[in-house]
């Protein structure tokens, strides 16, 4: 039974999407995510569920190779500056350099959502989600815009997204990753392909690819 004064602190819950479409030495794609969600575990940001890892095409088209791509939910004590520096030194370590916007990358770790908090403000993440489809490519916002402002028109991001957080409600647009993943095209729901999964457990994720 708790006791006075013996609470525990709430971990806030949030949603990081993974993807790569280059390889790291030989391993396959897969093995690169699994690799990745080991490397950001920690008692700070612990791995809670994973989705299916789904062969994506690259975006934007024509752009690079096909992505493996997926999303996992975290618990966090950290505060979001801290969990975007955390991922990019994730990234870091398996070789991306941030260089150039939507290229060909070893790993891509995005905070998508911490809750229904939003950065940095509602106005600056509407001028940012309404942004032009032909400025996307060469415009980057300066600081952390959560939620991430492409997450509702990207398929790769809600598919995976929509197995572990289907009820997450989007903090401005008022929707669910339910009924932003149904306002997509269906021929962009069908493009996305499910490869193994979904993971319950980091754990098992990764002992699934011991032997390769």
């Amino acid at each position: 039974m708790p006791q006075p004064g013996n609470h525990v602190k709430t971990r806030p819950k949030g949603q990081v999407a993974l993807g790569t479409n280059v390889a790291v030495g030989a391993d396959p794609l897969q093995k690169t995510l699994a690799r990745a969600l080991a490397a950001l575990d920690s008692q700070a940001i612990r791995i809670t569920r994973i989705s299916s890892l789904y062969h994506t095409p690259c975006w934007p088209p024509g752009s690079g190779p096909d992505f493996v791509n997926a999303v996992a939910e975290i618990e966090t004590t950290l505060p979001p500056d801290a969990i975007l520096a955390r991922l990019h030194a994730v990234e870091a370590t398996f070789g991306r350099v941030r260089r150039d916007r939507w290229g060909p990358r070893p790993l891509d770790l995005d905070l998508l959502a911490l809750g229904d908090l939003v950065l940095p403000d509602v106005e600056t993440h509407t001028r940012w989600r309404d942004l032009p489809a032909e400025e996307q490519a060469t415009q980057a916002p300066d600081g952390l815009i959560l939620p991430h402002p492409r997450l509702q028109d990207r398929a790769f991001v809600l598919v995976p997204l929509a197995e572990i957080s289907p009820d997450w409600r989007h903090p401005i647009l008022g929707r669910t990753v339910r009924q932003m993943l149904a306002a997509l095209p269906a021929t962009e729901k069908a493009a996305i392909v499910p490869i193994s999964g979904p993971w319950e457990s980091l754990s098992a994720l990764v002992k699934s690819f011991e032997t390769q």
